[in-house]
């Protein structure tokens, strides 16, 4: 059983690495605490707040598959004023690994401020790089009595990497009572092209000969939408969370993650969540004095769930407050977004 799934891994990266051929892939992970780090699926959610904020979430899908996706990241964000206006800046960077392939990739963030409707619009745009890497002196094929392959160029023996370049742009809004966002990642269609060190070197395919293959990787625009809000419960310490996210490369995949959460005192949060045909998650979290920490459990709704015990995700930061000289009228006493 096991034995047939990972020859139909292997059979799968022999397709998405086809020689010459452009293949599209959606390579962003989907935390099932979004709502935590927004500024990685929108650079306009920086600097929402009079605080220097760092965010590390890492993520371990499906424990007890081998080779499972692991994905870490990291997001910081600050408020600036500058020219009379506020601005905000920001950074995110990421890894993650699924099989034989690993990707890294970097980002810096701008963002624009403007009042509005008695709240605040965000507009920004990210320029970055996006890594790829495929580990194919580690690629195994397993033969059986239903399986036989054999020798395949579109199977990568030696290892290979590329990196393109990354644009994102976003739009964000927050108020008093509601937040919500656009974006829109990968926005010129980055092409991978995934070669070996010789290849790499600068040399013409002419004189590699046919260890000069070209293998293509094109990352899809990808269109993101989160919103949600803050509801105080009278008479209580408790206010509720609503949120939602959803992920769509405008294509064939289209996803969305549904959170409801409950904070008591400002201090400790708690909640449950659902990601469409994927999983279901509980979650808590808590803040103190600048400090955050948070951890979230999925587990499987598809078949995987028959081979793994489910997904972890913790996530840790910290916030320092800033003086920008005036009053910030959208300020929370909470560090994180609302």
């Amino acid at each position: 059983m096991l034995r047939r799934l990972y020859l139909r891994i292997a059979m799968l990266v022999a397709v998405i690495a086809s020689v010459h051929t452009p293949s599209a892939a959606q390579t962003d992970p989907l935390f099932t605490q979004y709502f935590e780090v927004p500024s990685y699926y929108n650079p306009a959610s920086i600097g929402l707040t009079d605080f220097v904020r760092f965010r590390a979430v890492s993520r371990l899908q499906w424990v007890g598959v081998s080779n499972s996706p692991t994905t870490f990241a990291l997001a910081a964000d600050m408020p600036l004023k500058l020219f009379d206006r506020r601005w905000g800046v920001g950074l995110v960077l990421n890894q993650d690994s699924y099989g034989l392939f690993s990707n890294l990739g970097g980002n810096v963030q701008l963002a624009f401020k403007q009042k509005m409707f008695k709240g605040e619009l965000t507009a920004a745009v990210q320029v970055g790089i996006s890594s790829m890497t495929f580990k194919g002196s580690e690629v195994e094929i397993e033969f059986d009595d239903d399986y036989h392959i054999g020798q395949d160029e579109a199977i990568p023996t030696t290892d290979i990497s590329g990196t393109a370049f990354d644009i994102g742009l976003g739009v964000h809004y927050t108020h008093r009572l509601f937040w919500a966002g656009v974006s829109m990642l990968h926005l010129n269609s980055p092409s991978i092209s995934l070669g070996d060190a010789v290849a790499s070197s600068g040399s013409s395919d002419s004189d590699l000969g046919d260890d000069a293959k070209n293998y293509k990787i094109d990352l899809k625009p990808t269109l993101y939408f989160m919103g949600g809000s803050n509801i105080p419960l009278r008479n209580t310490l408790f206010e509720v969370m609503p949120s939602v996210m959803v992920a769509s490369d405008l294509g064939n995949n289209t996803t969305f993650e549904l959170t409801a959460r409950a904070r008591w005192k400002k201090f400790l949060t708690f909640g449950v969540g659902y990601r469409y045909n994927d999983a279901v998650s509980v979650m808590a979290s808590g803040e103190y004095k600048g400090f955050f920490i948070a951890y979230s459990y999925d587990y499987p709704l598809s078949d995987i769930a028959k081979l793994s015990s489910g997904s972890h995700e913790i996530l840790a930061g910290y916030s320092l407050k800033l003086d920008l000289g005036d009053h910030n009228k959208y300020k929370h006493k909470s560090i994180r977004i609302l």
